[in-house]
């Protein structure tokens, strides 16, 4: 059996925070930006707090089969309710997404790669 990879994705918003942890925050935010997300196995907080409230965790992890990805969702929550909570950060509306990328269509790249590979077999 091959292992699958999956993304996943938790979303919320910042709630109740005090001056000192928006500061806290505003302060470490050069390194959440967007424009340095990705996924990894820790997880990867990106967020924009000058603009908005919301927050994104990006989780990479993997299982054998197609169910193992509830179970990883289930982790990439906890992970992130635990670093919040850790922190003392309050927040609310947390929601996730996963997404196996065994499953996801293939781009133009990998497309030509395939049929490549699948004439010189």
């Amino acid at each position: 059996m091959s292992t699958r990879t999956f993304r996943i994705t938790v979303r919320g918003a910042f709630d109740g925070l005090t001056e000192g942890q928006r500061a806290e925050l505003l302060a470490a935010a050069p390194e959440h930006d967007m424009l340095r997300a990705e996924f990894t196995a820790e997880g990867h907080l990106t967020y924009d707090l000058a603009a908005r409230p919301f927050f994104t965790f990006r989780f990479l992890d993997s299982g054998e089969a197609e169910e193992d990805i509830l179970d990883a969702t289930a982790r990439a929550e906890l992970a992130a309710e635990s670093w919040l909570t850790e922190r003392g950060y309050g927040f609310k509306q947390l929601r996730s997404q996963a997404q196996d990328l065994s499953l996801a269509p293939l781009g133009k790249r990998q497309r030509r790669e395939a049929a490549r590979a699948g004439s010189e077999a």
